[in-house]
Formats: structure tokens, C-alpha cells, sequence
């Protein structure tokens, strides 16, 4: 990692500041990893019409599971779950999420998977190319390049992205934490230059655990 620039350690120093500022509200206790994310937030969220709190970019989360593909949701039909909103293709669907909210909506707050990898929730796409689901979870991405990235190690990436989940994020400030690990990132951080140049290594080598246009394996429990 390079060392920190006079922008880095003026965002570490309004990081501290704020972190100071809101001590009494952050948890303190670490949480017991799981490979399911809390359903607490934070939320990545958008601003659409007369939704402020918007999930999945308007994405419908029942028709990744159902159709296998990102389908825009109607603005009409929509649920407000856990203070954030929701949209559905088909009101079928929308009751389909009110069985079980838990079932279909993304891991990690709708954060890209690959960014909590390294303690950093930001943003994340939710269609096209930017979604897998794995292991029966939802798991939504910031591009293609993120996921490429997060699948050259799915297995190791994950119970990553749930441990500084379940630790450092969950039920707390997303934004703190962005900047908390833009400056002090974890011991694991590579750049996505690097990152790229590893996947097409491996790609060139046909070592890649997906390769791009087949469908990914998912091992057994």
C-alpha cells in the first residue's frame, strides 16, 4: 500500500473527529460471524421519484431468484421494508417478498460484495452482470471487473466480506467506515490494477474459477 496523501490524512483526521463525535451510538461489541448479514444496515440505497430510500437501483430482488436475470420493478408496486424500499415487477412478487423478506433481499445491505471484501461499503449495481446469487443469498456488485475480482476466490472473499460485515460494519455508519478504510485499509488490499492483471493471468491460463460465459459452480456446503 502506498503511503497515505495530504488527502488521506485530512479525511483520517475528519474520520476521528466524527468517529469521536458519535462514539456513544456505535456498538462496541463485535459480532459472532455468520454467513448470513444481519438485517440492521447500513442500506445502499437510491433516490428515484418519489422514493428516497430505493434498494437494488429499482431492481426487483424476487426475479433474480425466480427469472434469473435483473428486471426493473414497477415505481407502483413497492414494499418499505426496515425503512427502505423495495420494488417489484409483479404484485405476485411483492407478496412472494412479504413470506420472507429475508430470503430475497441482497447480503451486506446492497453494498457490493466485493468492496466489503475490504471493509468498504459503497456502491453496488444490481443488474446486469453486477449479481450472483451463491450459496442461496443474493450478493450484488459495483461492475463486472467487481465481481470478476471477488470470484477469482469466492469462498475466501466471502467469509471476508462477513467477517468485516459482521465486525465493523453492520448497524453502523456507512460512511465512517468507507473512510475509516480508504485510509487504513486491511492487510489484504490489493489495487483493482492489481486485481485486474491477476484475473488476466488467470484467464489467460484457463485457471479462472468462472470463466467468462460459463455459469459458476457452487460447491456443496
Amino acid at each position: 500500500m502506498s503511503q497515505p496523501t495530504r488527502r488521506h490524512v485530512l479525511a483520517a483526521a475528519l474520520f476521528a473527529a466524527a468517529l469521536i463525535a458519535t462514539a456513544g451510538a456505535l456498538p462496541t461489541a463485535a459480532r459472532a460471524q455468520t454467513y448470513e448479514s444481519p438485517n440492521e444496515g447500513p442500506w445502499r440505497t437510491v433516490s428515484d421519484g418519489a422514493d428516497d430510500k430505493l434498494m437494488l437501483l429499482g431492481h426487483d430482488p424476487v426475479a433474480y431468484f425466480t427469472q434469473n436475470q435483473a428486471v426493473k420493478g414497477e415505481p407502483s408496486i413497492k414494499v418499505e421494508h426496515l425503512g427502505v424500499t423495495y420494488r417489484f415487477a409483479s404484485e405476485a412478487h411483492k407478496a412472494e417478498f412479504l413470506k420472507s423478506p429475508a430470503k430475497y433481499m441482497p447480503q451486506f445491505g446492497g453494498f457490493c460484495a466485493n468492496g466489503i471484501n475490504y471493509g468498504v461499503p459503497w456502491g453496488a449495481g444490481g443488474g446486469p452482470d453486477t449479481w450472483r446469487i451463491y450459496r442461496g443469498k443474493l450478493y450484488v456488485f459495483g461492475g463486472q471487473s467487481s465481481r470478476d475480482h471477488f470470484e477469482m476466490d469466492t469462498e475466501r472473499n466471502l467469509a471476508l466480506a462477513h467477517r468485516y460485515w459482521n465486525e465493523e460494519i453492520a448497524g453502523r455508519n456507512a460512511l465512517l467506515q468507507r473512510v475509516k478504510r480508504l485510509v487504513f485499509r486491511v492487510p489484504h488490499y490489493k489495487t483493482d490494477s492489481a486485481l485486474q492483471q491477476e484475473w488476466e493471468a488467470k484467464r489467460a491460463a484457463g485457471t479462472l474459477p468462472v470463466m467468462p460465459g460459463a455459469a459458476q459452480v457452487v460447491p456443496a456446503r
